[in-house]
C-alpha cells in the first residue's frame, strides 16, 4: 500500500509540475530580448494557412517554444552545469572556461571566408589606395583560443594557414605581427575582447611600425561595478567578472570625435552604455560604421584610417596621440560606395586590424 501510495504521490507530482508549467507557458507574456544571452528571442509565429501548409509555423513555433521557456535561465544553468561536470564534456555549446578564462571553440580554419575578407580588402585597395602614395598596413588580433585551447585540450584554428593566407592574399599591405606580443592575461575573463589598459605596448608597437609615436603616459580609471562580458551569461555558470577600465589623458579628453552614422558628436567613451547591454560598447560607442577622432594639439598632419571590427573600439582611441585625425570604419556597417562621401582617400597611413574569429566569418563584411 505504501509502494502504491508513493507511487501516486510521484505521478501527482509530475502531473502538477508539468501542468504548471504549462499553464505558465500560456499566461507568461513574450520576453523580446534575452539580458544573459545577448540576443532578441524568437516571437510567436504568425498562424495563417500558407504558414502552416508550408511547414514554417511549426518551425519557428519550436524556436518559440524554447525561447519562451518559463524559468529558462535556471534551466540553462542546471543543463550546463551536467554537460560539463556531470557528463564531462569539454565544452557547452562551444564555450568552455580554463584558468578563469571562458573562450568559445572556433574551429574549423574556414578558407572560404578568408578568401572572401581578402577579395573585400582588394576592392578597398583597388578602389581607393592603388597608386596614391599611402601607407597601408594589416594586422590580425588572435582569438581567446590562441592561447587556451591546446594546454586545455580543445579545437583551435589553424592560425598558421589563416595568417598566411591573409598575407598571401594582400600583398599591397604590410603585415604587422602582434600574435608574440599578447598574451591570456590581455584578454578578459568573460569577454571576447582585450583589455585597453594591456594593450598600450600593442599600440605603441603598431605605431612605431607605421613610423609615429604615441605617449605612455595616462591616467587609468575604473568603471563602477562588475563587468560580465558576452560569454558571462551564454556560459549560464557563476564564474569570477572583469572590471572595466579605460586609459584618458588630456590629449584623449582633448579630441574631437564625431559619429558620422547618427551625424552626432559624442564622447571618445561612452559611459551610459558601460551600464547597459553590453559594456564593452564604452569604447568609442561599440558598433558604429563610422567614426572620427581629431587631435586639435597634434604635432603632426598625419592621418590614419582604420579598417576594424569591435577590438578597434578599445585601441583606435590611443592613436590618438601620434596622429593629427582618425578615421575608424567598420565595413560589417557600411558599404564601400559610401566611404567616399565622408573620407577623401589622400596619403593618410592605413591599418586593417581584425581578429581572427571576424575573418574566420568574414560573411558580415560589406562590399
Amino acid at each position: 500500500m505504501n509502494e502504491k501510495i508513493k507511487n501516486i504521490a510521484v505521478v501527482a507530482l509530475m502531473s502538477i509540475i508539468v501542468f504548471g508549467l504549462f499553464v505558465t507557458c500560456l499566461i507568461k507574456p513574450a520576453d523580446e530580448y534575452s539580458e544573459t544571452e545577448r540576443r532578441p528571442l524568437d516571437q510567436a509565429p504568425e498562424l495563417s494557412f500558407n504558414t502552416i501548409f508550408s511547414g514554417d509555423f511549426m518551425s519557428r513555433f519550436e524556436d518559440y517554444t524554447l525561447d519562451q521557456f518559463p524559468f529558462r535561465d535556471g534551466f540553462r544553468t542546471i543543463k550546463a552545469a551536467s554537460a560539463l561536470y556531470g557528463m564531462g564534456q569539454l565544452d557547452n555549446n562551444d564555450l568552455y572556461i580554463h584558468d578563469g578564462y571562458i573562450a568559445k571553440v572556433e574551429y574549423p580554419y574556414n578558407k572560404d571566408s578568408i578568401d572572401y575578407a581578402n577579395d573585400i580588402f582588394n576592392n578597398l585597395y583597388t578602389k581607393f589606395f592603388e597608386g596614391k602614395d599611402m601607407n597601408l598596413y594589416m594586422t590580425i588580433v588572435p582569438d581567446k583560443n590562441y592561447f587556451l585551447a591546446d594546454e586545455s585540450g580543445r579545437l583551435s584554428l589553424d592560425y598558421e594557414a589563416l595568417v598566411s593566407n591573409v598575407i598571401a592574399g594582400n600583398p599591397n599591405l604590410t603585415y604587422i605581427d602582434i600574435f608574440d606580443k599578447l598574451e591570456i592575461g590581455d584578454y578578459y575573463l568573460t569577454d571576447t575582447h582585450w583589455k585597453q589598459e594591456s594593450i598600450l605596448d600593442i599600440a605603441q608597437y603598431l605605431a612605431s611600425q607605421m613610423g609615429t609615436t604615441l605617449d605612455d603616459e595616462y591616467e587609468l580609471k575604473q568603471v563602477e561595478g562588475e563587468f560580465k562580458g558576452v560569454y558571462y551569461g551564454q556560459f549560464a555558470l557563476p564564474v569570477k567578472t572583469d572590471t572595466l577600465k579605460y586609459l584618458t589623458n588630456p590629449t584623449i579628453e582633448n579630441c574631437i570625435v564625431y559619429d558620422y552614422q547618427n551625424d552626432t558628436p559624442m564622447d571618445m567613451y561612452v559611459f551610459d552604455k558601460a551600464t547597459g547591454r553590453d559594456p564593452y560598447e564604452m569604447f568609442l560607442g561599440g558598433a558604429l560604421s563610422l567614426v572620427t577622432i581629431e587631435n586639435p594639439n597634434a604635432e603632426t598632419d598625419k592621418e590614419l584610417i582604420i579598417f576594424r571590427d569591435s577590438f578597434g573600439s578599445a585601441i583606435a582611441p590611443l592613436f590618438s596621440e601620434g596622429y593629427a585625425k582618425v578615421t575608424v570604419v567598420d565595413i560589417r556597417y557600411i558599404q564601400s560606395a559610401f566611404l567616399e562621401r565622408f573620407i577623401e582617400f589622400d596619403d593618410q597611413d592605413v591599418l586593417f586590424l581584425y581578429s581572427s574569429l571576424v575573418l574566420n566569418n568574414s560573411s558580415t563584411f560589406k562590399r
